[in-house]
């Protein structure tokens, strides 16, 4: 009993031994597959991984192409658009620069032909007694007529040499304002002048009638005809003839407006000298006294003195 028993058992152990060896084989193998499962996961996970980053590099490069044919792009339309900008401002400067020379022309020469006036009143009598009225634009030349105790002679105004002293001198002839005026300053080698009116009423209203300054574009050349100053911007109604070159009195601010021909000139030298500079320099009248008195003071003390009988414009406008 004993020995089958033991026998029982070592075959039950037998028996046992074999079926866990049976049953160790599958999980053994199972487990092979799985690592094989596993490894060929990481492989096609790297691979995966792979061609993402090749995708994402290429993706990468396309992007870094459009944008540099942007940039180009970019930089075109600017530099075009600050082309365009400077096209424009140029042409707008040239607009500008044309416009100013048109303003100035019309400015400086209103009337663009000779014997043709602007703005000339109805009636010039009152011009001659109010000097406000004065604002005929002369013509761009003309020419006056001056008949003298020795003879006439006539004088050519050319306005663009001096715009506002050439209008005032073209109202004042147009007013009558020469009629009876005499040559109260004449002084041999250097000029004669005149412009003080007979009529100590007329001189009242003038004397303060000042005009501005005329820039100096012509010398005072023998036969030039300027504007008498006492500074800045205080000419009035009084003009000399230069006998001889007197360009110092250019840098002086004394502007020639118009030329009194060889012809002319020829009268003009006759015109009595003998009282020379006027008082308290000279012999001459005292133009103070002038002014208050007139002619009746110039008759009655120089009576050598000659005089402007009358002037006109030749054209008659």
């Amino acid at each position: 009993m004993k020995t089958f028993t033991r026998l029982s058992l070592v075959i039950a152990a037998s028996l046992l031994a074999a079926s866990c060896g049976k049953a160790k084989a599958p999980a053994q193998a199972a487990a092979l597959k799985v690592g094989e499962a596993a490894e060929k996961a990481g492989e096609a996970a790297k691979a995966g991984a792979d061609e993402a980053s090749d995708r994402a590099k290429a993706a990468a490069t396309a992007a870094g192409k459009v944008a540099a044919v942007a940039k180009v792009e970019a930089l075109k339309t600017a530099k075009v658009a600050v082309d365009s900008a400077e096209a424009t401002a140029l042409a707008a400067k040239a607009a500008a620069a044309k416009t100013a020379a048109a303003a100035k022309t019309a400015a400086a020469g209103a009337a663009p032909a000779a014997g043709v006036a602007g703005d000339v009143p109805a009636d010039w009598s009152v011009v001659l007694k109010d000097p406000s009225k004065a604002t005929a634009t002369a013509p761009a030349v003309y020419k006056v007529k001056f008949e003298t105790t020795k003879g006439d002679f006539v004088m050519t105004v050319h306005r663009e040499w001096a715009p506002l002293g050439a209008d005032r001198f073209y109202n004042l002839v147009k007013a009558g304002y020469f009629k009876d005026i005499g040559f109260f300053r004449n002084i041999a080698g250097f000029m004669v002048q005149f412009g003080i009116h007979g009529e100590p009423a007329i001189n009242r209203v003038w004397r303060s009638a000042r005009m501005k300054d005329d820039p100096v574009k012509q010398s005072n050349k023998l036969g030039y005809v300027t504007f008498a100053t006492s500074g800045k911007d205080s000419r009035t109604t009084q003009i000399f003839i230069n006998y001889k070159n007197n360009s110092f009195l250019d840098k002086m601010g004394f502007t020639p407006f118009g030329i009194v021909d060889a012809e002319g000139m020829a009268i003009v030298n006759k015109l009595y000298k003998g009282y020379g500079e006027g008082a308290p320099r000279g012999k001459g009248p005292d133009q103070g006294r002038l002014q208050g008195q007139g002619n009746t003071y110039l008759k009655a003390e120089f009576p050598l003195m000659d005089f402007c009988k009358t002037a006109s414009v030749l054209d008659g406008k």
